[in-house]
C-alpha cells in the first residue's frame, strides 16, 4: 500500500521527506503535519512504524505490486489482480533500537548481506503470488479495490502461488546495470494492463518522465533497459542516441514506405466506466473509511510485542515534533490513531507523558 491515494498529492508528500530548508535537517514536523491532514495515509503509517519497517535484510522481507493491475486472455477477458512476492527464507524484522544501532555500525548492511549470500551460492528465492477479482466482484467490494491505501483481504481473495523470483548472479559493474536502470510500471509483458487505480495511472507517466530526467530522452538504449527484441517506432533524435537513429526510414505512421502493421492481437480491450462521472470511485461510499484496516492490522494481527514497538516508534518519531503548531498536529494524529484503535491511541498518550 501507500500514504497517498490521489498523484496530486504525490510531489507535496515527498517534499515532506526532503530536509527543511532553514535547517537543512530533516524534520519530524513536516512528516506528521502532512500525515496528520491525510488520514488515508494511516493504514501505510502503520506499516512503516510497525517492525516491517524495518525489514532484517532484502532477503527476509516480500515485495508487493500494491497497484492492482489487470490480466488479459487471448479471449480479451479481463480480471483485477494484485502481485505479491513472498520471501522463503522467512520474514525478519529489526526492532527500531536495533535498527539505530546496525544503522551506526554497518550502513551497508543490507546490501552486503545479499552480496555474501548470492556469491556463497546461497541463491534467495521468493515465491511469485497473484491475488484475483472479477469484475463483478469489485463492483460489490466493501472498499474501493483500486484504493492504494487499501488490501484486498487475502480470507475474500486468497493467494494462488504461480511462480518463483531467485536472485542468483551479481551485476559486474553497479552503476552500469543498477544505477542506470530505469524500472516503471508503463513497462509490462503482454497479458498484463492497468486498472482505475489513480495513483498506478499518475505513476505511468511520472517515472518514466523521471528517467528521462534522469537519464535522458534516450534512455531505454542504454544496454540494461534496451530490450531483447528491437522495437520498430518511428522515435528518432535526442541526446546519446546512439544506434542507427531509424536511417533513411520515414518516421511518420501509416506511410507509403515500410510494412509495419500494429499487431491487433495486442490491443487491450476497452474499460467499462460505471459511471460518467470521472471521479466515480472517489464519490464510493466506503471510499473515506480509512481506519478500518490499519485498526485490524494493530488489535488482530500484530501480536503484543509487535504492538509495542510499534507504540515506541511512534513515539520516539512524535517527539521530534516542534514549533507552535506541535500540540495541534499532535492532536490531529492522535484522533487518527483513537478512530483505528484505542489501543495505540492510549499507548501513544502515555509514550508522550500526555
Amino acid at each position: 500500500m501507500f500514504f497517498i491515494k490521489d498523484p496530486k498529492k504525490f510531489g507535496d508528500f515527498i517534499h515532506t521527506q526532503k530536509r527543511h530548508p532553514k535547517t537543512n535537517l530533516k524534520d519530524a514536523t513536516m512528516f506528521r503535519d502532512f500525515l496528520s491532514l491525510n488520514p488515508e495515509s494511516m493504514h501505510q503509517v502503520m506499516i512503516l512504524f510497525s517492525d516491517r519497517g524495518t525489514p532484517y535484510s532484502y532477503r527476509n522481507m516480500n515485495g508487493y505490486g500494491s497497484h492492482t493491475f489487470s490480466m488479459i486472455n487471448h479471449k480479451n477477458e479481463r480480471v483485477w489482480v494484485k502481485f505479491h512476492i513472498k520471501t522463503k527464507q522467512g520474514i525478519k524484522n529489526f526492532t527500531g533500537p536495533e535498527a539505530d544501532a546496525m544503522r551506526s555500525k554497518d550502513p551497508d548492511w543490507a546490501q552486503g548481506d545479499l552480496v555474501k549470500a548470492i556469491e556463497s551460492g546461497d541463491y534467495p528465492k521468493w515465491s511469485f503470488n497473484i491475488q484475483v477479482m472479477t469484475e463483478e466482484q469489485a463492483k460489490k467490494f466493501k472498499w474501493n479495490p483500486f484504493d492504494l491505501t487499501k488490501v484486498w483481504p487475502h480470507s475474500d481473495f486468497p493467494l494462488t502461488e504461480d511462480g518463483e523470483v531467485e536472485l542468483n548472479k551479481i551485476p559486474v559493474n553497479y552503476f552500469r546495470d543498477v544505477e542506470q536502470a530505469a524500472f516503471a510500471p508503463a513497462h509490462v509483458p503482454d497479458g498484463i494492463g492497468y486498472s482505475y487505480d489513480k495513483m498506478l495511472q499518475g505513476r505511468l507517466l511520472s517515472y518514466p518522465d523521471a528517467h528521462r530526467h534522469r537519464l535522458g530522452p534516450n534512455y531505454e538504449q542504454i544496454p540494461v533497459n534496451r530490450p531483447l527484441n528491437k522495437p520498430h517506432n518511428y522515435e528518432r533524435d535526442g541526446f546519446m542516441r546512439v544506434d542507427d537513429n531509424g536511417g533513411d526510414k520515414p518516421n511518420y505512421f501509416p506511410n507509403s514506405f515500410d510494412d509495419i502493421e500494429p499487431d491487433e492481437e495486442y490491443r487491450e480491450p476497452a474499460m467499462k466506466m460505471d459511471s460518467d462521472i470521472a471521479d466515480w470511485y472517489d464519490r464510493n461510499e466506503h471510499d473515506d473509511d480509512h481506519f478500518t484496516q490499519p485498526g485490524l492490522l494493530f488489535d488482530k494481527v500484530m501480536t503484543d510485542q509487535e504492538r509495542e514497538n510499534t507504540i515506541n516508534n511512534l513515539v520516539g518519531h512524535m517527539k521530534g515534533i516542534s514549533g507552535p503548531k506541535r500540540e495541534e498536529i499532535i492532536k490531529r494524529q492522535l484522533d487518527h490513531f483513537s478512530k483505528a484503535s484505542r489501543k495505540l491511541a492510549d499507548g501513544v498518550v502515555k509514550g508522550l507523558g500526555m
